[in-house]
């Protein structure tokens, strides 16, 4: 279950060997092998040396990195989003295909003609064995749970590129920026950010129903339906729903007692007082919140003007938004959005 992942990560979605993958200067190679896949250009001009600041100082890396390692949820998407085949990255188990990847990452893969890079379990922790025996000139972390321990550890490998505050709440917009500066591509980040940006605009001028909604994002399971968990904007999920043109219920501010938490638990005796235009639920089963008698009196759930989502790969794209990821979030959501905001009144 997310809610059952997500805690674990964060006050602990991821998790197979594959073909070693790397990458180069040159074209994109479609054969694996130790010395590497290719990227599909090289540094700008200018782009290196470079001093990145992150929640652990800073991290200088001196020239083009040609063996990329990834930790946590998203920066895999962000490196191959900037044309860099990977070394190595997280197994994606919550999510994730029979490669231990995404659709998205293994159709934009296939465009650049890569191999699959080394797949590591991180439900553990952090496999040091397997991030060292990838041999990484840098490794990225921006969306990740990293503790001090864990980035000291990294550090005697290679470079490491953490997050730039809090474990797992880095926007997709500026772990792109960070991981384009550190493979020294900025521009191209930039652009790659543009370019979703224009992306999701387009698909909401086809769905005007949803302009200035009001919504919540909250988690319903049927293991508990005693709470709901609702997400703040903190969360990645509340961010990229809000670039969709929703905003934020202020009910979900008003009750929150923990300022700076991305979650809070609310009993389900107080459904009623979750008051928005839209309710989007995850949940492990479709009618937990529906059909419960406490939870069913959100306001937005009583006049059928919810979302609910329980598909593992499209809750992903909402969990870890990025520019390979956003495409399906937008055709999946969007459609769903524009009914619920049409029964909001």
């Amino acid at each position: 279950m997310l809610m059952t992942r997500v805690l674990r990560l964060l006050a602990v979605l991821v998790s197979g060997v594959l073909l070693l993958s790397a990458c180069s200067t040159g074209p994109a190679s479609t054969g694996g092998s130790s010395s590497g896949t290719a990227s599909s250009a090289g540094a700008e001009a200018g782009a290196f040396p470079v001093t990145i600041k992150h929640a652990f100082g800073q991290t200088t890396i001196e020239k083009q990195p040609t063996r990329v390692a990834t930790i946590g949820w998203s920066d895999q998407d962000m490196a191959l989003s900037l044309g860099v085949v990977p070394v190595g990255s997280t197994k994606i188990t919550y999510g994730g295909n029979g490669a231990g990847s995404t659709d998205w990452f293994d159709a934009k893969l296939k465009e650049l003609g890569g191999t699959q890079p080394t797949r590591w379990d991180e439900k553990d922790g952090v496999p040091f064995d397997a991030v060292a025996k990838a041999n990484p000139d840098v490794i990225l972390a921006t969306n990740s749970g990293l503790t001090q321990a864990d980035y000291d550890k990294l550090t005697k490998i290679a470079p490491v590129v953490a997050y730039p505050d809090q474990a797992w709440t880095t926007p997709w917009q500026t772990s792109l920026t960070m991981v384009g500066q550190a493979l020294g591509r900025p521009a191209a980040a930039k652009k790659a950010e543009q370019e979703t940006l224009d992306r999701i605009r387009t698909a909401v001028d086809q769905h005007p129903a949803v302009k200035g909604r009001t919504f919540i994002f909250a988690s319903a399971m049927s293991t508990d339906t005693s709470k709901l968990s609702v997400y703040t904007s903190v969360d990645n999920r509340v961010r990229v729903l809000s670039e969709l043109g929703l905003k934020v219920a202020p009910v979900v501010e008003q009750l929150n007692s923990s300022k700076g938490a991305f979650y809070y638990d609310v009993s389900a005796e107080r459904a009623p007082k979750l008051t928005s235009d839209i309710a989007m639920i995850y949940s492990d089963a479709k009618d937990v919140a529906t059909k419960d008698k406490l939870l069913s009196q959100m306001p937005a759930i009583k006049r059928g003007a919810s979302v609910v989502v329980t598909d593992e790969p499209e809750a992903t794209t909402l969990t870890t938004p990025s520019p390979l990821s956003i495409p399906t979030l937008l055709s999946t959501y969007l459609p769903q959005l524009d009914a619920a905001a049409q029964k909001a009144g």
